[in-house]
């Protein structure tokens, strides 16, 4: 009666139930940033247009001066910090504005930190689970790699390091694959834990998570060949990894690339997810060690093999492919 589903074992079960607290906690605290911004615009305070983010060392200061009594604006801009691109005239005209009462009351609200106090709780749990792995663990750490790229420092990002913590438990490090940064690795691990044994190959694996094709056959013939509508959050999460490294000047960038251009940005996402799964399978479970081998060689491998499939192609029809020589100087008149 109950359709077949995967739920991770011990701990990791934990780890899951954490982290998914921990992301609700940050979409409650993102709406009453909302409601912060709402309030200063209902009183003509636009220093949230003038900030890249108002939760940021310089807004925060002017906020919580400006609910602490504080109107001069000349005053106000003076908390400006030294890192932020805007001047300070520039953010003293975006705090003349007009306050009133209820305004205020509700942006002091909003400003409460309560959503904040919760995540550091959810933080130290996680770091807790992570240490009990650690411990319960047989797989040698070894020394932690040189990251392969600049690891930049997230908003909310967890309070302790993660890269070493699951390198500690795993005995990989997943962020060489690319697109794959501590957090995200991290949540990945927590949707398909530790032992990928439950799917005897990678192919399971991305059917699993719906990033496989689904052949629809009648009579021999394919009738439909997309892949299946799923809530999985492991797959979301690699879609949000293809996406990211389609900016980067990897091989699978350029592969994500090559694809967009040519059937489109959804299905070029899918299917460079798919490729992450892969080998998120491999190195998790096989300790595989990737190495990217660039865009270049990639692109120079897809040329090898379109010109290898027109060769066999043209030799099937009875030619023979011949390089072209060098074009020649267009003809002009002296």
């Amino acid at each position: 009666m109950l359709r077949g589903s995967f739920r991770p074992q011990g701990e990791i079960a934990a780890l899951r139930g954490y982290l998914r607290q921990r992301e609700r906690l940050l979409d409650y605290a993102a709406s009453h940033i909302q409601h912060m911004q709402k309030a200063l615009t209902q009183m003509n305070l636009q220093i949230h247009h003038v900030v890249s983010d108002i939760t940021g060392a310089t807004g925060m200061r002017i906020i919580r001066a400006f609910v602490a009594g504080e109107r001069d604006p000349d005053t106000l801009a003076s908390y400006r910090d030294r890192r932020c691109h805007a001047s300070v005239e520039t953010v003293r005209q975006a705090l003349i504005g007009n306050d009133r009462e209820e305004h205020v009351f509700a942006l002091a609200q909003a400003l409460d930190d309560f959503y904040q106090k919760k995540v550091a709780e959810c933080d130290a749990r996680i770091e807790a689970v992570l240490k009990r792995l650690k411990e319960a663990g047989d797989k040698p750490a070894g020394k932690l790699p040189t990251p392969r790229y600049r690891i930049t420092q997230q908003p909310n990002a967890l309070g302790f390091d993660i890269r070493a913590a699951l390198h500690a438990i795993l005995g990989i490090d997943l962020t060489q694959i690319n697109g794959l940064g501590p957090y995200l690795a991290l949540k990945l691990v927590s949707e398909c834990g530790t032992d990928l044994s439950a799917w005897p190959s990678a192919k399971h694996f991305t059917s699993w998570l719906c990033l496989a094709p689904s052949n629809k056959i009648s009579g021999g013939k394919v009738l439909s060949a997309r892949t299946r509508r799923s809530g999985n959050r492991a797959a979301a999460l690699l879609r949000l990894a293809a996406t990211t490294v389609g900016r980067t000047d990897t091989a699978l960038g350029a592969f994500y690339r090559r694809l967009s251009a040519r059937v489109g940005k959804a299905k070029a996402v899918t299917a460079t997810a798919r490729k992450i799964a892969v080998l998120f399978y491999n190195v998790l479970r096989y300790g595989m060690n990737y190495t990217d081998p660039g865009a270049s060689d990639y692109e120079e491998r897809y040329r090898q093999r379109v010109l290898t499939n027109l060769q066999r192609r043209a030799k099937s029809l009875g030619y023979v492919l011949q390089q072209a020589d060098a074009a020649p100087a267009a003809n002009g008149f002296s």
